[in-house]
């Protein structure tokens, strides 16, 4: 099915921001990739949702995960952004190629962007071509003010999977 004309010029102007979500599951598989499609959808209690490709390495991951965690990419991390991006779990381990650490629940988190958060997932839903995953985030950090890398910086990118 193609889109319409008109939606697709129309949100192909908007430059959405871009983060990386984390997944982890017992047995130490990881997965990460990166995601335009996201937002908060409650003040109280807070939620967060993010829909990741379901043709994805981490949507295989993200599915069996019972925590997920978002990093909030700044203008100065499109390089991590193109690995994140780009690259498929499916082919390389990406977490071999950045610096991160373990950190709560046991998710990878990252250590070059300045803000993320993370907590347990509450729902899923399938959306599409997209699953849609609401966390709570209970867990994180910001350190200092960052400009978002937003979806026009990445455009031309060239994905590790179709979307």
């Amino acid at each position: 099915m193609t889109q319409p004309t008109a939606f697709h010029e129309a949100v192909s102007a908007i430059s959405y921001p871009m983060v990386v979500v984390t997944a982890a599951v017992p047995g130490g598989e990881r997965s990460g990739c990166l995601v335009g499609f996201h937002t908060q959808c409650s003040i109280e209690p807070a939620r967060y949702l993010l829909c990741v490709s379901r043709v994805n390495h981490t949507h295989r991951v993200a599915s069996a995960a019972s925590h997920l965690a978002v990093h909030l990419l700044d203008e100065a991390d499109e390089e991590l952004a193109t690995l994140f991006g780009e690259q498929t779990g499916d082919e390389i381990d990406k977490f071999a190629r950045c610096a991160w650490r373990e950190g709560p629940f046991g998710l990878p988190v990252l250590e070059q962007p300045r803000a993320w958060f993370a907590g347990p997932v509450h729902a899923r839903a399938d959306v599409g071509d997209h699953t849609a995953f609401v966390i709570e985030p209970v867990a994180g950090a910001v350190a200092g003010p960052f400009t978002q890398l937003g979806f026009q910086q990445v455009r031309d990118m060239k994905p590790g999977h179709p979307a």
